[in-house]
């Protein structure tokens, strides 16, 4: 059974950082994009950044300079440094991958 789980979040103050964790299990991640997606309470959900098998990189403007997203070399693990933070990346973050999702892993930054 192929999961993805998520870890990594915490409570931070505004301007600390944080490093997320999404672990493959029963799998790797050998095609396709792994990306890491945020959610607030109300909102929908977004993309804030995605990594490729070719090793492309994408951000959301929102996160640019901030966030960088790294993959592992057994292509079993994608991990989402998260540097200056701010109190409006506060929300759920998901990993995602070919429609495959985590259980999420909440990010809370205080003012």
């Amino acid at each position: 059974q192929v999961q993805l789980v998520e870890s990594g979040g915490g409570l931070v103050q505004a301007g600390g950082s944080l490093r997320l964790s999404c672990a493959a299990s029963g799998t790797i991640f050998s095609t396709g994009a792994v990306g890491w997606y945020r959610q607030a309470p109300g909102k929908q959900r977004d993309l804030v950044a995605q990594v490729t098998s070719g090793g492309g990189t994408y951000y959301a403007d929102s996160v640019k300079g901030r966030f960088t997203i790294s993959r592992d070399g057994a292509k079993k693990t994608v991990y989402l440094q998260m540097n200056s933070l701010k109190p409006e990346d506060t929300a759920v973050y998901y990993c995602g991958w070919r429609n495959i999702w985590g259980q999420g892993t909440q990010v809370t930054v205080s003012s």
